[in-house]
């Protein structure tokens, strides 16, 4: 792809980032962490970016070992119970991490993972794994780029009421979407989403709305973050109807002009009625935007993407401090860039709460990072006063949330977290959900069978992707996460629970 040679005109040139010492207690043997610029792109880019131009070596070198895998009952007697560990970046030589999941509606076998893929530097950064037998075996190959062009990472993935499965990501030219009418067999070529003269595209999302009674059913969603050659920032959102053959572009947020503050980390969901909403965060910038006072916004569409509503705020959020240098905050002990996204959905069961609003986020607490739902009643107007997700004996971060309603109104959330590590440092995934509309959230189920050390990551702790991701499928919560259990580098890895 074209090497994006130069820094944004006004993005102050600063080089990159410190070498963080070990954590305290932590092995002197660990290795430095990957050296990334201060900027306010996705990890993601800065990673392919930083590849690309020799400051970050890849240096993992023998395939992932993980866990022997054990598919015991999922007939638990009383219930929840933890869905079984999987590795679905089987055969990975390199990290692969950033992991959305979906499942397809029509089938609970079929699903697709993404991450990204270190072993794919010579096309997309991406990877895609898919399942036919609900996640036992996996298959998959590097993403497809648009001909011409490569990546940088960050997949989107979902599916349509048809079945059909898509692919994508960041391209030179925007944001590429791919589909499959076979579940991954063969693959059309990739089409551009969207693309804006003069501006990159970052951090993008898919959404399908898959309500059966929605006028805009099967319809395509991508949301993203444009960088003006100024350094501005747009959230656009581009929309097919045709099973992303075609695609129109629109400008949906206000500007954030830089460099006073950014745009970025944009979310999507559509309701029942077929209501697309578009959530992101809106950061102060003081060199960065870490550990800042920001807002969370959403705005939202009820033509199909063609024209957007004001900005409302969903409310405000502290953004971790930022000792390791990272523009949007570090993991505390360590090297990690976390995001702060604000992930969006919706109840579409036609149940009392049918169009019910959620948003999951983190919110820096001055000690440590919680995860916390606030919930709509009223179409995005106004919001409640969030709800942590972990127990108040839960005073160790709390990271990378992802949330999704299932058919039946249950609000499901999966996130990391170090409850277990009293150094703070190793995570486990963890899951929960809420029956009565985000007021209280049941006891928490250790979907991760293993710890993972943020400095297996492959980078020393300097890259684990910017989210995870999960998805419902009847009372299973699947959930997709980057993980560090085979001592060496990261890989995708599959659980979740059953409630």
């Amino acid at each position: 792809m074209r090497l994006r040679s130069a820094l944004l005109a006004g993005v102050p040139a600063i080089a990159v980032l410190a070498l963080l010492a070990p954590a305290q207690g932590a092995s002197t043997m660990r290795p430095p962490p990957a050296k990334l610029e201060k900027l306010p792109y996705s990890g993601g880019v800065l990673v392919a970016r930083g590849i690309r131009n020799g400051t970050i070596q890849l240096t993992a070198s023998h395939a992932a070992q993980g866990a022997a895998i054990v598919f015991p009952s999922l007939n638990c007697t009383p219930g929840p119970c933890a869905l079984p560990n999987k590795e679905f970046s089987t055969g990975a030589t390199q990290p692969v991490d950033e992991t959305p999941i979906a499942v397809n509606p029509n089938n609970s076998k079929q699903l697709i993972a993404g991450g990204n893929d270190y072993n794919c530097t010579s096309t997309s950064y991406r990877g895609f794994w898919l399942s036919n037998n609900g996640g036992r075996t996996w298959s998959g190959a590097c993403g497809l780029d648009v001909p011409g062009e490569s990546g940088d990472g960050d997949p989107v993935v979902g599916y349509d009421l048809n079945g059909t499965v898509y692919q994508g990501g960041i391209d030179s030219g925007g944001v590429s979407i791919a589909s499959s009418t076979n579940n991954g067999t063969t693959w059309n070529t990739p089409v551009i989403s969207n693309t804006v003269s003069g501006s990159f595209a970052d951090k993008p999302w898919l959404q399908i709305d898959t309500n059966p009674n929605s006028p805009d059913k099967n319809n395509l969603y991508v949301s993203n973050t444009m960088f003006a050659s100024n350094s501005d920032t747009t959230i656009y959102v581009s929309h097919s109807t045709d099973s992303g053959k075609t695609w129109s572009i629109v400008a949906a947020s206000p500007t954030a002009v830089w460099p006073n503050f950014v745009n970025q980390f944009s979310d999507l969901a559509t309701g029942p009625d077929g209501t697309v909403y578009l959530t992101y965060l809106n950061c102060p910038v003081s060199g960065t935007c870490a550990g800042q006072l920001s807002t969370m916004y959403i705005q939202k569409s009820t033509d199909g993407g063609k024209t957007w509503s004001s900005q409302v705020a969903i409310g405000k959020v502290t953004l971790a401090p930022a000792p390791c240098g990272a523009f949007y905050g570090c993991l505390p002990n360590t090297s990690e860039r976390v995001s702060d996204i604000p992930v969006i959905s919706v109840d579409n069961s036609g149940g009392t709460r049918s169009g019910q609003l959620y948003v999951v986020e983190y919110n820096w607490t001055g000690s440590y990072m919680q995860v916390q739902v606030t919930s709509s009643t009223d179409g995005g107007a106004t919001w409640s006063t969030p709800v942590p997700v972990a127990p108040k004996s839960d005073t160790h971060d709390q990271f990378f949330p992802w949330l999704n309603v299932d058919g039946r109104g249950n609000v499901g959330v999966t996130w990391l977290d170090r409850r277990n590590d009293a150094s703070n440092i190793n995570y486990e995934a963890f899951g929960t959900w809420s029956s009565d509309g985000g007021s209280h959230f049941k006891t928490n189920v250790q979907i991760a069978d293993t710890p993972s050390d943020p400095f297996n990551d492959g980078f020393g702790s300097g890259f684990m992707g910017d989210y995870s991701g999960n998805a419902w499928f009847g009372k299973k919560l699947y959930a997709s996460w980057t993980d560090t259990r085979n001592g060496s580098y990261s890989q995708g890895e599959v659980g979740g629970l059953k409630r």
